[in-house]
C-alpha cells in the first residue's frame, strides 16, 4: 500500500454536530482515537467525520456517527446505548469494522496465495500456457 502524504485522522477530520458542543470535540477525540490507524490510509482532505447525538443524556439518546471517504460510499453507523460513552465507543468500533470490510472488499483475494506459488499453469512439470507444449519437453529433457 502507497503511503499518504496527509494522512487523515480523527483530530484533522471530526466535526461535531447537533448535542454535542465545541467544547466535547477534544473528549470525543480521545474516544476516537483508535480510528486514526485505519483512517491513515486516506487523505485528511478527502475524509471528514461527523458525530451528532440526539436526545442526550435521555433515556431514548441515539449517536450517529457518519464518515465520509472520496470515492466511496458514506458510511454511517449509530448506537443507542444509554451511557454516552459506551455509545460512542459502540458507533466508533462499528466504523473501525465498516472501514475494515471495505478495505477487504477492495483487495484481491488470496493475493498473498498467488504470489507465494505462482499461477496454477506454472507449477513444476507443467507447462505453462503461454509456452509451446513442443519446446516445454525439449527445455526439461
Amino acid at each position: 500500500m502507497s503511503a499518504v502524504a496527509n494522512p487523515a485522522t480523527v483530530a484533522e477530520c471530526l466535526r461535531v454536530g447537533a448535542g454535542f458542543s465545541q467544547g466535547d470535540r477534544n473528549w470525543i477525540v480521545e474516544q476516537f482515537a483508535t480510528l486514526d490507524a485505519r483512517l491513515a490510509a486516506f487523505h485528511a482532505d478527502a475524509t471528514e467525520l461527523e458525530v451528532s447525538v440526539k436526545d442526550r443524556d435521555s433515556r431514548g439518546q441515539k449517536v450517529t456517527l457518519e464518515c465520509w471517504i472520496a470515492g466511496r460510499q458514506k458510511i454511517v453507523t449509530t448506537s443507542a446505548e444509554e451511557d454516552l460513552r459506551a455509545a460512542l465507543n459502540d458507533a466508533r468500533d462499528d466504523l473501525r469494522r465498516r472501514l475494515n470490510d471495505a478495505k477487504t472488499r477492495q483487495e484481491p483475494r488470496h493475493n498473498k496465495h498467488v504470489r507465494e506459488i505462482g499461477q496454477p499453469a506454472q507449477r513444476t512439470g507443467e507447462p505453462a500456457g503461454d509456452v509451446d507444449p513442443a519446446r516445454a519437453d525439449a527445455e526439461t529433457a
